[in-house]
C-alpha cells in the first residue's frame, strides 16, 4: 500500500491558542437559494502554532502563518463555490440528503488525488448525498492543496458542496463524520520499523486528540498511513469520546489483491471470489484466508487442488504485489489504494450481500475468535449499511490458519508495546522480532 508524503512539525501534547481562522464555503440548504458565506469556529479550539487554514473560496492567509509573497496576495474565488443558485429550481435536488462532512489527511498526495474525485462524484455515498470535503495537508503541501481544490471545482460535481483546506487538524476535522487518515511519513533509508512506529505514531496521536475534540461523536475513521493497524490503535486511544469500534485500519487492498490471485489461479473473473478474509496486521504476517474463501460458491480448496500453492505461494504473491508494481512502473499503488478505501467505505454504507463478508482492521475487544484484546486486527465483518458492522461468527479454523493468525497477533502485541508512550500505557519497550514491512512500502 502506498503512503502519502506528510511533512509536519514534531507533535506534542500541548497546544497554544492562536488567532487562526478556518474559512469555509458553507452552502446553506435552509432557504431556496444556495449561498456562500464565511463562518468562524463557534468554540475555542486548541491549536498548534504557525498553522494556517483557508479554503477554496476567497483564500485569505491567516496572519501568523509562514507564507510566500505569492500566497499572501491570493484572495481570488475559485469557480463554482463563489456562485449562488436555486436548489428548488432543480427537481433532482429535492431528494438530496443532509450534507456529510468528510475529512481527508494527506490530501495533496497521490492516493488522495484518486480518492477525492470518487467521493465528490457520488460513487461512495450515492447520487443524492451532498458532500463537504475537508482537506488536511502540511505547510509544505499547502499550494498543492489549493491546486487540488481548483481541480475539484473545475470538475463541476453537483454533489460537491464545500471544499476547505488547512494544516491544523483541530480546524479541518471539525464536525467530520468520516475521517480518512492517509497522510504519514514514508519509511526512509536505514529507518527501523520501531522508528517509523514512533514518528507516525506521534502524528496519529495528535490526530486522535483533534478528532476527540472537534469531530462528530460518531465519526467513522479509516487509517491508511502505515503501520496502519497500530496507528489506528494509537488514534483510538487518544480519542476516548469516540467509540473504539468506529476506527478501522485499511486491509481492503490486501483483500482485493488476494481475490485477484485466487481468480487468476482458478481461471475465473474476480467477481466469482467471495468470503475473502485478511487476518491480522498489514505486514508480511498478514493471513489471506483461503480456508473460508469461496469461488463460485464453493470452497477454494475444492476448486484449486494445488494446496501447496495455496499454503506457500498465494500469501507471498499477495504480499509482494505492491513491490512488483513499483518494479514495473516506478510508482506505488496509489490508484488501487484509493479504490480500496472507497470499497471499504462502501462496505460500511451498503448492506453486505447475504452470506458474504469483507475485511477490515478493527478493535479486538469482545471478538469471538480468541484473538488478544486491545489491538487492531483485521477480521471478517458484515454491515447493514448504517456505517456500523458486526464480526462474522461462522468461521472455520484449522491448525495452519490458527498458527498464522497467532504470528500476526504476536507482532501486533509487540508493536503495541513499542508505542505505549503514545497510548497512555507507560514506558515503551520495543522487542519487534523481525522487519515485516511489506515490499513496496519501504
Amino acid at each position: 500500500m502506498a503512503v502519502a508524503d506528510l511533512t509536519t512539525s514534531p507533535v506534542t501534547s500541548t497546544y497554544t491558542k492562536t488567532s487562526s481562522r478556518l474559512h469555509s464555503s458553507q452552502l446553506s440548504l435552509s432557504s431556496t437559494r444556495l449561498s456562500v458565506h464565511f463562518s468562524r469556529s463557534p468554540r475555542p479550539i486548541p491549536r498548534a502554532q504557525n498553522f494556517k487554514i483557508t479554503c477554496s473560496v476567497n483564500q485569505v492567509p491567516a496572519p501568523v502563518a509562514v507564507q510566500t509573497e505569492e500566497a499572501k496576495n491570493k484572495s481570488e474565488c475559485f469557480g463554482v463555490f463563489c456562485q449562488t443558485y436555486d436548489l428548488k429550481a432543480e427537481e433532482e435536488t429535492k431528494s438530496w440528503k443532509k450534507l456529510i462532512n468528510v475529512a481527508v489527511s494527506g490530501a495533496a498526495g497521490m492516493i488522495s488525488n484518486h480518492l477525492l474525485f470518487k467521493l465528490a462524484s457520488g460513487e461512495v455515498f450515492g447520487p443524492n448525498q451532498p458532500v463537504a470535503l475537508k482537506l488536511l495537508g502540511s505547510e509544505r503541501s499547502f499550494q498543492a492543496l489549493e491546486g487540488v481544490a481548483m481541480e475539484l471545482e473545475d470538475s463541476l460535481y453537483p454533489l460537491l458542496r464545500e471544499v476547505s483546506i488547512g494544516i491544523n487538524p483541530y480546524e479541518v476535522f471539525e464536525d467530520a463524520e468520516w475521517a480518512l487518515l492517509i497522510g504519514a511519513k514514508p519509511r526512509g533509508p536505514g529507518m527501523e520499523r520501531a522508528g517509523l512506529l514512533d514518528i507516525n505514531g506521534q502524528i496519529f496521536a495528535e490526530q486522535g486528540k483533534a478528532l476527540n475534540a472537534v469531530a462528530s461523536r460518531n465519526v467513522k475513521v479509516i487509517v491508511v498511513g502505515n503501520p496502519c493497524n497500530t496507528n489506528a490503535l494509537i488514534c483510538l486511544k487518544n480519542a476516548p469520546n469516540i467509540p473504539a469500534k468506529n476506527f478501522h485500519a485499511l486491509t481492503r487492498l490486501d483483500e482485493n489483491r488476494a481475490k485477484c490471485q485466487l481468480a487468476l489461479k482458478a481461471g475465473v473473473f474476480y467477481d466469482k471470489v467471495s468470503n475473502m478474509t485478511i487476518w491480522g496486521n498489514h505486514s508480511t504476517t498478514q493471513v489471506p484466508d483461503f480456508l473460508n474463501a469461496r469461488i463460485n460458491g464453493s470452497p477454494v480448496k475444492e476448486v484449486i487442488k494445488d494446496h501447496k500453492w495455496l499454503e506457500e505461494e498465494f500469501t507471498e504473491k499477495v504480499q509482494k504485489r505492491g513491490g512488483l508494481l513499483i518494479q514495473k512502473w516506478g510508482r506505488s499503488s496509489a490508484a488501487s489504494t484509493a479504490v480500496s478505501i472507497a470499497d471499504a467505505m462502501k462496505s460500511l454504507v451498503t448492506p453486505t450481500p447475504e452470506g458474504d463478508w469483507f475485511s477490515t482492521g478493527v478493535y479486538t475487544n469482545g471478538n469471538p475468535y480468541g484473538i488478544a484484546q486491545d489491538i487492531v486486527f483485521s477480521m471478517p465483518c458484515r454491515s447493514k449499511g448504517d456505517g456500523d458492522y458486526e464480526l462474522v461468527k461462522d468461521i472455520t479454523f484449522d491448525e495452519y490458519l490458527r498458527k498464522r493468525i497467532a504470528k500476526s497477533e504476536a507482532e501486533l502485541l509487540a508493536e503495541k508495546r513499542c508505542v505505549a508512550h503514545l497510548t497512555g500505557e507507560g514506558v515503551a519497550f520495543c522487542d519487534l522480532p523481525e522487519d515485516t514491512m511489506l515490499p513496496g512500502e519501504m
